[in-house]
């Protein structure tokens, strides 16, 4: 800046203050240089005598840079007063401005000057159109911009599609994706974000395979962090680590937000050393990573490895824990039952740290107390709580009543938890679990009847498992596979190869009003996570782990059942259910049966 005055002051000397031209130049590197100060573009502004579309442009972008957009649309009207005609370089800025501040209705006028001064046919102001329609969530005027165009190019269709998928709209999104002519990588990325964000994660996969037969196929960072989400939600340890081996293959750079996205793949897919050994190479972690991590470990049961990398995060690194490491940590403490070292966090945490705890810390010290037994403790911290206590932490004390059989109170707990959530199927089975448990039949009946009188239904379970890359799922009692016949027989063979070695049905495990033994057997015999286990030990070598994921909790049933699969056919078994990791392996579980 300090140059430029000079030079300016020699412009002024040569008595060419009022020219556009020259003072052009002035403005264009005050307003927009990364080394300018836009309030000295503006002084210039003020002095000359008509400044020209130019200069007011150069203005706007400096003033979107700074993200001023009130400021870029007053100078626009002030532009218009001074009867200077708007170009085609002006109408992305300003359309941006309107977009930036959500005005609505002046998005909608500035729209109908574009059309005044005769640049309906300009692809940028066009572009700038859907863009703004998009972000005013006004679809249907954002198709009508496009439609209209008489030539689209890359950005006009990548625009629209991420529309439609922002919105939820993934069905019109893909139609849309179908008719591009020529998809570019933009384009490619925004519908397989799409398809990973609303968890379609086999479409996601089978858009990736697309994309990879097509002649400009280049892995990009934005792609890679896609498909590792895909690969987390679908539990697809090899593909997921296939697509690792081409980020290095590729030499993309990985930032802190991949790098965690690497990890949480290895953490949520069940390979938690490999998690840890990425975790490690990364020179530089953000604090996203070491939170990742973290958790990573409280997923897999490992609390006293969380609390060791906790201690080397405040020990080694310059990056300080926040509000989500202490939740990480809390929730590691209560799924391996380490209370005092869950208090001794809950505490530290204000302490050294002055976090203040929230309701999801609030949260796991329950789910840590309750677990632990200490069902008086946990009543205690909610009643102590500064907030009212939410669902989550009321459902948390509500598990714990049913694990250590307090009816009375999980009973009147459960009822509240009903009422704070309605919709969720999982309340209404967890209270009609605690009336079961104690014969209340009366009770169960009324729970089902109010779940069908507010036509809540009891989320459907399913099992996934990789086997050669390839993700299969099973829902409980389905028969849709092509090899359902072995599939079942494989199921009979292993559960008669268990009972040999004790293995009793938990009768807990199913709906309680079935009657008959038999009955009551082959619901339990078909959960669809011992289907996937049969179709694991089919379709894969002696020794191999097998690697399953379920979208619901675990049952007692097959929570026992795998256990001594395990043993019996000598396998790991790595069961990924809705709170936890659960490692089977020589007839334990990881867990310790504490989950």
């Amino acid at each position: 800046m300090e140059k430029l005055k000079q030079y300016h002051s020699q412009i002024i000397r040569l008595g060419l203050s009022g020219d556009n031209d020259a003072m052009g130049r002035v403005i264009k590197f005050c307003a927009i240089s990364t080394n300018g100060d836009l309030g000295y573009a503006l002084k210039v502004f003020g002095s000359l005598p008509q400044p020209d579309t130019f200069i007011y442009n150069t203005i706007f972008r400096g003033y979107l840079q700074l993200q001023l957009p009130k400021e870029c649309i007053s100078l626009y009207v002030q532009m218009l007063h001074a009867s200077v005609t708007p170009n085609k370089f002006t109408f992305p800025s300003v359309v941006k401005a309107c977009t930036f501040d959500n005005v609505v209705e002046l998005g909608q006028q500035v729209h109908a000057q574009i059309f005044k001064f005769g640049y309906q046919s300009d692809g940028f102001s066009q572009n700038s159109l859907i863009h703004m329609y998009v972000s005013f969530k006004s679809l249907e005027k954002a198709r009508r911009v496009f439609d209209m165009m008489p030539q689209r190019d890359d950005v006009s269709w990548t625009i629209l599609i991420s529309g439609y998928s922002q919105s939820g709209f993934i069905d019109d999104a893909r139609k849309l994706f179908d008719l591009m002519p020529e998809k570019n990588p933009a384009s490619w990325n925004a519908m397989i974000a799409a398809c990973v964000q609303s968890n379609r994660f086999h479409e996601a996969f089978l858009l990736f395979d697309q994309m990879r037969q097509t002649s400009q196929f280049k892995l990009d960072k934005f792609v890679a962090a896609s498909m590792l989400s895909a690969c987390t939600g679908l539990g697809a340890l090899k593909q997921g680590e296939w697509i690792h081996d081409n980020i290095k293959k590729s030499g993309i750079e990985v930032d802190h937000k991949l790098a965690t996205t690497i990890i949480d793949m290895y953490c949520k897919c069940g390979s938690i050393e490999k998690a840890f050994a990425t975790f490690n190479q990364f020179p530089t972690k953000g604090i996203s990573s070491w939170n990742c991590m973290i958790g990573g470990f409280a997923m897999h049961g490992k609390g006293e490895e969380a609390i060791e990398l906790f201690k080397r995060m405040e020990n080694e690194s310059k990056v300080s824990p926040d509000y989500i490491t202490f939740v990480n940590l809390i929730s590691a403490c209560a799924h391996s039952g380490l209370v005092q070292e869950g208090r001794h966090y809950f505490q530290h945490m204000v302490k050294v740290h002055n976090i203040s705890p929230g309701m999801e810390h609030y949260g796991c010290m329950v789910d840590l107390l309750g677990r632990a037994g200490l069902l008086n403790e946990a009543m205690k911290l909610i009643n102590e709580m500064p907030m009212d206590p939410d669902v989550s932490v009321m459902g948390a004390f509500v598990g714990a009543c049913k694990i250590h059989g307090n009816i009375e109170l999980g009973e009147k707990i459960g009822e509240k938890v009903i009422e704070l959530d309605p919709h969720n199927s999982g309340r209404y089975v967890l209270l009609a679990n605690i009336y079961a448990t104690a014969s209340k039949w009366e009770d169960v009946a009324k729970i089902r009847k109010l779940m069908n009188d507010r036509g809540v239904k009891k989320s459907r379970g399913f099992s996934l498992i990789e086997t050669d890359g390839a993700v299969t799922e099973f829902i409980a009692g389905g028969r849709s596979h092509p090899d359902s016949e072995e599939i079942y027989a494989k199921v009979k063979e292993m559960l008669a190869c268990i009972r040999s070695i004790g293995y009793v049905p938990e009768a807990e495990s199913v709906v309680h009003d079935i009657s008959e033994e038999e009955e009551m057997e082959k619901a339990l015999f078909y959960h669809s996570e011992k289907l996937a286990i049969a179709f694991g030990l089919l379709k894969t070598k002696a020794g191999e782990t097998l690697r399953i994921t379920k979208n619901l909790r675990v049952c007692k049933d097959c929570h026992e059942a795998s256990k001594l699969i395990s043993k019996f056919f000598d396998r790991e078994i790595i069961v990924r259910d809705r709170s936890r990791f659960h490692h089977f392996k020589h007839g334990v579980c990881s867990c310790n049966d504490y989950w």
